[in-house]
């Protein structure tokens, strides 16, 4: 299995995270996203990133995120119930309105509402949520220096416990250097 891969990207980072959290070993096969490889784009015609390999290529984050939880179960992403995994999958399907538009218009210096969707994020409800938010609030804290309210620096918190999580924490911190 070899996962194509750039450090400052955090859809990348959710991908890591899933791999870690299961324990899969792979060859990580990391590239600059300044000067994409022309065979990036054979693998993903879009030629973003991540895109795994497992005897296909397979891109889009969430998209392998729920693959690789269905290859590796345990220990599970997403929730038990078909309710849970439904809301969870509408979550990750929906960022960027709940964050991802506000995080990318702060980070560019425009008029945003940042501090509004943080209060108002939809994690801790599983893993798979929770890996797909995580890598922009590690950057927002490591990298932009952004106040977390409570709750979020709470949940950060929590899930800093987790090795696949420290591990990011320290890919983002890299970063700065």
């Amino acid at each position: 299995m070899r996962l194509v891969d750039a450090p400052r990207c955090p859809f990348c980072a959710r991908v890591r995270l899933a791999l870690a959290e299961k324990g899969v070993e792979f060859e990580r096969i990391e590239i600059d996203l300044s000067a994409r490889p022309s065979w990036l784009y054979e693998l993903n015609a879009t030629g973003k990133v991540p895109v795994l390999d497992d005897g296909f290529p397979l891109p889009e984050s969430a998209v392998i995120m729920e693959y690789l939880d269905e290859r590796f179960p345990s220990p599970a992403l997403l929730p038990a119930g078909r309710e849970e995994r439904a809301l969870a999958r509408v979550a990750v399907f929906r960022f960027d309105d709940l964050l991802g538009d506000d995080y990318y218009a702060f980070r560019r210096g425009d008029a945003n509402r940042l501090e509004e969707k943080l209060e108002t994020l939809p994690v801790g409800s599983s893993l798979f949520v929770d890996f797909a938010y995580v890598p922009w609030i590690i950057r927002l804290r490591e990298l932009f220096g952004a106040a977390l309210p409570e709750p979020v620096e709470s949940w950060l918190d929590a899930l800093l416990e987790r090795p696949a999580v420290t591990a990011e924490l320290e890919v983002v911190r890299g970063l700065r250097t």
